[in-house]
């Protein structure tokens, strides 16, 4: 279908939620995260998504945003989209950050329900409406009760989806069930999306248009041929290669996104540190991530093939290489 006729045509696939690397300063290291979004567009992943979960939103500044949207925006050049977080419980904050991102170049955003506050489902969806009238950039829903304690009802997000500037929903439910519920529901173009690694595959073959993902920040390639052989009705292929990622994302799921960055800074592409309140991960923890990546460490996807390098114990890692 031509993106004249569907605006959310390009998405789809699986693409990851990017971490914000931190210098040893504490400050936003934008020479790491720009190896970071040439890694996945080198990947062909269709977009990617900052200053989300796993980017440790809630401890960005609207400055600290600003730079890592436009610096995405450089690196990407229109070869993918920038899709930009700019969530928040604050109705007005979230409409700050949403025109922020738009003057900083993202192609949509990603709206989360609002956290904290358990607004009746009325009010989330007078905080959505609000956020669309403030901005002509497209936006996707984020929906992950686990962390906002309200889920977007299956009613309110068939209200919203009358809209077309609403694009698509990030379903951290976990629930497969619900996605046949939604189709009928929801307008042809609106495209559903897993965000959660763990049944992603299940949401996939179940006629969801892809997820947004953790795992996929360290094997990239993997899970886009997870996806591809699923929507090529190639099952048994896609299990096998979802079960080779089982236990990578078994335990980046864990402590994210602490053990995320653990695993990134394995392979040398950036530091592992963290703002408070996450902290490092111990030793039990990181040893995991460590057997985990070596377990898939002579797949083409991984940047630096660690062990073959270091055999099969894993070095500890405390600071990026270049």
């Amino acid at each position: 279908m031509p993106d004249n006729a569907n605006p959310a045509a390009w998405l789809a696939g699986c693409i990851p939620d990017l971490p914000t690397p931190f210098d040893e300063r504490g400050a936003v290291d934008l020479a790491a995260f720009a190896r970071l979004c040439e890694r996945q567009i080198k990947a062909d992943v269709p977009a990617i998504v900052v200053c989300e979960t796993a980017g440790e939103a809630s401890t960005l500044t609207p400055e600290d945003q600003d730079s890592i949207i436009r610096a995405a925006v450089e690196v990407a050049r229109g070869r993918i989209r920038v899709i930009a977080g700019a969530g928040s419980n604050s109705t007005s904050q979230a409409i700050e950050l949403t025109q922020r991102a738009e003057a900083a170049g993202a192609d949509a955003v990603l709206s989360v329900v609002p956290y904290y506050n358990k607004p009746m489902q009325a009010g989330i969806h007078a905080h959505f409406r609000a956020i669309a009238i403030s901005t002509a950039l497209p936006i996707i829903l984020h929906d992950i009760p686990s962390r906002t304690i309200r889920e977007l009802s299956d009613d309110t997000l068939a209200g919203l989806a009358e809209s077309r500037q609403f694009i698509g929903l990030r379903d951290g439910t976990g629930d497969i069930a619900r996605l046949a519920r939604l189709r009928q529901r929801l307008p042809t173009g609106f495209r559903l999306l897993s965000g959660d690694d763990a049944t992603a595959l299940a949401f996939v073959a179940g006629g969801g248009d892809g997820s947004i993902s953790l795992v996929s920040n360290v094997a990239p390639r993997l899970c886009q041929a997870v996806y591809l052989n699923c929507r090529k009705g190639r099952l048994p292929s896609a299990r096998y290669l979802q079960s080779r990622l089982a236990p990578l994302t078994a335990s980046l799921v864990r402590e994210s996104p602490a053990a995320l960055k653990y695993a990134l800074g394995l392979l040398g592409l950036m530091r592992p540190d963290t703002r408070l309140p996450i902290v490092e991960l111990d030793e039990l923890a990181k040893r995991e991530v460590a057997d985990a990546i070596a377990e898939i460490g002579d797949d083409e996807d991984l940047a630096c093939p660690i062990e073959r390098r270091h055999g099969p114990r894993l070095p500890e890692v405390s600071a990026a290489t270049s």
